[in-house]
């Protein structure tokens, strides 16, 4: 004797996508109007510590320059030092990958990373409070972004 397999009615299949939306336009939006930067990679080198960011302009138009003023703590909490990271041009709409070099510094003593604000930012129409307003931090290493 076989049994049938129930099948789900369209209203149940719509109401289970209905339920979903929410949180796809809610991703949709966390990626329109912001800026999102992501630690992607670490990589000890002769001359330091070298830091891979992923930067992602979703703020609805071109960043001519965006410098962040950046603090590296060690694995204790303890302020290792204060910089600057110069990302540069971030065009509306295309990921860009920013290196930078840690003199002296070792990877894996490193703990966070706060991004303590802009220094600079060029960013026309946007407004100057573009580079900050809405930025998305994460991580892709042990190393936690703070902003």
């Amino acid at each position: 004797m076989s049994r049938a397999i129930p099948r789900p009615s369209l209203s149940a299949l719509l109401v289970a996508a209905l339920a979903l939306l929410p949180a796809a336009l809610s991703a949709q939006d966390a990626e329109t109007g912001s800026l999102t930067i992501e630690l992607n990679a670490q990589e000890q080198v002769e001359a330091g510590c070298k830091l891979s960011f992923l930067a992602r302009n979703g703020a609805g138009g071109d960043i001519a320059k965006a410098v962040y003023e950046t603090v590296l703590f060690d694995g204790n909490g303890q302020v290792e030092r204060l910089t600057l990271f110069d990302f540069g041009t971030l065009p509306a709409g295309k990921p860009r990958l920013r290196q930078f070099v840690v003199p002296g510094a070792q990877c894996d003593a490193l703990g966070q990373i706060l991004i303590n604000g802009a220094s600079t930012c060029e960013a026309g129409e946007l407004g100057a409070d573009a580079c900050t307003r809405g930025l998305t931090l994460s991580s892709r290493t042990d190393v936690e972004m703070l902003g």
